[in-house]
């Protein structure tokens, strides 16, 4: 990677971060990178999304959630993921919890997107800069540990609401730079 912000993370945070999704997969698939993420840098596991996006079934949380302790064993061994069992098995099980909210309100945009009244909520700004944790990640981080998710702490769910937007943390001098952006 050359640089701090390489072409890969500057088209993440210019045409991605922050941005409102409302595509299941696309928010199971970012709650599993946002997960994975925790101890690293972003731009570590930016460049590993493409293995991801195969270890994991193109983060189809249907195929993701039969994945067997034999699929989860060779996930442990391969090289283009964060070779983690806690992240791994968590993926699965979040899978499995993603499904139910699905199957009990019919989509998880519904869900996540109710939290905000389906419009995104703007962060308070701080002297400090971004907060790393608000009200609305503590409540949304709460309710999914009591469904069963797993790696969705209050610090994890903020920067997965801020990257699919359903906070808006754009400053308003924004540049096209990631310095405005993610992390």
């Amino acid at each position: 990677m050359g640089g701090r912000w390489d072409s890969q993370y500057i088209r993440y945070h210019d045409e991605e971060w922050g941005r409102p999704v409302h595509d299941d997969r696309l928010l199971f698939e970012m709650l599993t990178l946002e997960g994975a993420q925790a101890g690293l840098s972003w731009s570590t596991i930016l460049r590993k999304r493409a293995n991801y996006q195969r270890a994991f079934a193109r983060f189809d949380p249907r195929k993701v959630a039969r994945f067997d302790a034999r699929r989860r064993a060779a996930l442990l061994r391969d090289p283009g993921i964060v070779r983690n069992k806690l992240k791994i098995e968590s993926t699965v099980t979040n899978a499995r919890a993603f499904l139910e909210i699905q199957r009990e309100l019919g989509s998880f945009d519904r869900y996540l997107w109710s939290f905000v009244n389906g419009r995104p909520a703007s962060t308070p700004a701080h002297a400090q800069g971004r907060p790393s944790r608000t009200a609305l990640s503590d409540q949304i981080s709460k309710d999914l540990k009591k469904r069963g998710f797993r790696f969705v702490g209050t610090t994890i769910i903020y920067a997965y609401l801020q990257a699919v937007g359903v906070v808006n943390d754009h400053t308003r001098t924004a540049s096209s730079r990631p310095s405005a952006g993610p992390y």
